[in-house]
């Protein structure tokens, strides 16, 4: 197999001049993944707002939402690998065909069986269905990787930091739309109707995607380059000075993500109606909006990783501080900063991963990065749902959690799960603090300040242009 970067570990170099409209193909390209992610979240917030609300358990919500990262971890090398061999329209429809067969699936599973069966978790039919979903959603991820590698097939090198910037403005718009609708919908609407919404809007984003074309080169495969490249993603990641540090850094926000996957929604409904938390949740996530945007105004500054693990200690701070009183104002403002700094986390690991890994191994990389990233999640969602359960929560209830704790947090009815973020933020931001301090973090600033330039595809992917492939038709 041919190695993914030189062999002093340097990726190999050259100006990329993007294609002619290869700026409006990126747009159409964020344009139609928004609608896909809009639709699979917006499935997937709804089955997690039903399931609560109907079991009110918040173990059943740790274990699903543990699982749907499991999977993308699971998944993440398989995703990678399609889309460095396939071009990434094909990787795309693919994608889209998938999910749209899931959710016709768990649609025909609502027909099929009474609500009462579903909602048994102690059945199998209420964990297919939820897989069912669940699988849908994950499938997305793949279309998710293929759009990091087209920032660096369609714009300009000098202008990857600002795509990724808008690529975040556009998913926290489609966060925004998810989280009102979601909620609106189960409350409003009920299950089914939220169910054949998604069907029908997914359908949708695949007939869009049918019109839409990316100009790419044929991908050129080795003969002895496996279906799952595992051992390609890990000798691109090992040959670029730090970059698995970067994975490292970046899982400092998954494994707070896990904490706040179990136990957001669960403290949200305590203080919120159904319909008042997908509000709270779309007004919120306007964060993630102006965060984007000004990354895509701005920048990321001279040396993305330092700006990286500083949000990584802020984003800490806010865990620690923004469930401290059971104040809804408090929990709002804190869930609305902290949406402004994941666009920021995001685009400075893509932008990153952008500049030093050369575009054929990209997206092997990128599914690398993720299923690294993504296997945190699971495991702080897997082991916080069974301990705030039935260990934090109890304990904070009794007359000694009470007389320990409510000089600090207060009492109410969520106080075990404000213990839970109090310490998951400590811990980030002394992580993040220790970071700045390892060889490694010197030595990937270094690379990337070394990197000025990201790989021309042309250079690494044999094959010709196809001739359809022009932008839009």
């Amino acid at each position: 197999m041919t190695d993914p970067v030189e062999a002093d570990g340097s990726s190999r170099a050259s100006e990329h001049v993007p294609p002619p409209n290869g700026m409006r193909t990126f747009l159409n390209v964020i344009v139609n993944t928004a609608l896909a992610n809009v639709t699979t979240s917006y499935l997937w917030f709804g089955l997690t707002f039903w399931v609560y609300l109907e079991t009110e358990s918040v173990l059943a919500t740790g274990v699903i939402g543990g699982a749907y990262m499991l999977l993308v971890a699971f998944f993440g090398m398989i995703f990678g690998s399609i889309v460095d061999r396939y071009r990434k329209h094909q990787v795309m429809m693919f994608a889209s065909v998938a999910t749209l067969v899931c959710f016709g699936l768990a649609g025909g599973l609502w027909l099929l069986f009474d609500e009462r069966q579903l909602l048994d978790i102690g059945g199998p039919w209420f964990w297919v269905f939820a897989g069912v979903i669940l699988l849908g959603a994950v499938v997305e991820n793949m279309r998710n990787i293929a759009l990091s590698t087209t920032v660096t097939l369609l714009v300009p090198v000098e202008r990857h930091a600002n795509a990724n910037g808008l690529v975040g403005t556009v998913q926290g718009l489609a966060f925004l739309v998810t989280s009102v609708f979601s909620g609106l919908s189960i409350g409003l609407l009920g299950m089914g109707t939220t169910l054949l919404i998604a069907i029908v809007v997914t359908g949708l984003a695949f007939a869009h995607l049918l019109f839409l074309r990316i100009p790419e080169e044929k991908p050129q495969v080795e003969e002895s380059q496996p279906f799952v490249d595992i051992r390609g993603a890990v000798a691109a990641v090992r040959l670029v000075p730090g970059l698995f540090a970067l994975l490292i850094f970046s899982t400092f926000n998954n494994l707070i993500g896990g904490v706040y996957m179990a136990l957001m929604d669960p403290y949200g409904l305590t203080i919120f109606p159904v319909e008042w938390w997908g509000v709270v949740l779309g007004v919120t996530s306007t964060g993630f909006i102006i965060g984007g945007a000004l990354i895509a105004k701005f920048g990321l500054g001279t040396n993305p990783i330092r700006t990286l693990l500083l949000f990584v200690m802020v984003m800490g701070l806010l865990g620690a501080v923004f469930t401290i009183r059971e104040l809804w104002w408090l929990y709002a403002a804190g869930i609305w900063l902290y949406m402004m700094l994941i666009p920021v986390m995001e685009a400075a690991e893509q932008t990153i991963i952008q500049r030093v890994v050369p575009f054929r191994t990209q997206g092997r990389v990128f599914g690398f990065a993720q299923a690294f990233e993504a296997a945190a999640a699971p495991i702080t969602a897997f082991l916080i749902a069974p301990i705030a359960q039935f260990a934090i929560i109890p304990y904070m209830e009794s007359d000694a959690g009470r007389a320990t704790w409510g000089w600090l947090l207060g009492e109410g009815e969520a106080r075990g799960i404000a213990l839970v973020f109090l310490i998951a933020g400590l811990v980030m931001v002394v992580a993040g603090a220790a970071a700045f301090l390892t060889k490694s973090y010197r030595t990937l600033s270094r690379t990337f300040a070394d990197q000025t330039e990201s790989v021309k595809p042309s250079d690494v992917d044999g094959g010709d242009l196809d001739a359809e492939s022009v932008s839009t038709r």
